[in-house]
């Protein structure tokens, strides 16, 4: 199983109120990070601050300028629980097409699941 290379794939995917957020992230942004708790509306996040529509993918997901089919997380430090935890299954890796997949990890499912408990 290769590191993450930034690829991006989990974040787009999981965006349009897919994520959650733990009631210990969402009182640290409403304390703490008031840029972050304003997309956030009655506990549920991405929302847009203004017309409180749900967001179509994390706000805080963007194109590496330096590398531009790779992403950066401008909030990673405070990152939501969801992300903090993912990849929880290899399941989750194959069907966001995650590139930390290698094809001996396809030929062998028991042992990329070992390698994935290894890394969470």
């Amino acid at each position: 199983m290769r590191d993450c290379n930034a690829c991006g794939k989990c974040c787009i995917k999981y965006g349009s109120g897919q994520l959650a957020a733990s009631p210990e992230d969402l009182e640290i942004w409403s304390s703490f990070r008031p840029d972050i708790d304003a997309y956030v509306n009655d506990g549920k996040i991405w929302f847009d601050p203004q017309s409180k529509a749900l967001l179509d993918r994390c706000p805080w997901l963007k194109v590496d300028p330096l590398s531009p089919s790779r992403y950066l997380c401008e909030v990673y430090a405070d990152r939501p629980e969801d992300c903090r935890a993912y990849p929880m299954t290899l399941t989750d890796m194959l069907n966001d097409e995650c590139e930390m997949l290698e094809p001996s990890d396809l030929n062998n499912l028991k042992q990329a699941e070992i390698d994935l408990k290894k890394i969470s």
